[in-house]
């Protein structure tokens, strides 16, 4: 038996607001239909002694902590910047700015 007819596409696409013609429909029926079998086979082998899992590696946190560590001061950052005024990095004006 189909798990899914012809009309329920139809009417999928509808609420989608697709356009389908009449072969696209009996084509994405095909594919639905065959794509629901496999998930229902999937349903069928699940067991119920076995958790479902995210991934199916146990995996643990794999960053490291978050240190908080002094940065550098305005003059240290500074200090290897080609040209600098009012202790901020200076740059080329572009685009004909004006100051």
């Amino acid at each position: 038996m189909s798990a899914i007819s012809r009309d329920e596409v139809a009417h999928l696409a509808r609420l989608s607001r697709l356009a389908l013609t009449d072969d696209e429909l009996d084509h994405y029926a095909g594919q639905l239909d065959s794509i629901l079998s496999h998930v229902a086979n999937i349903s069928e082998v699940a067991a119920a002694d076995i958790p479902g899992t995210a991934h199916p590696a146990d995996l643990a946190n794999v960053l490291r902590p978050d240190v908080v560590v002094p940065g550098l001061t305005t003059d240290e950052a500074l200090s290897g910047a080609p040209n600098v005024e009012q202790g901020r990095f200076a740059v080329p004006q572009i685009l004909g700015e004006d100051e």
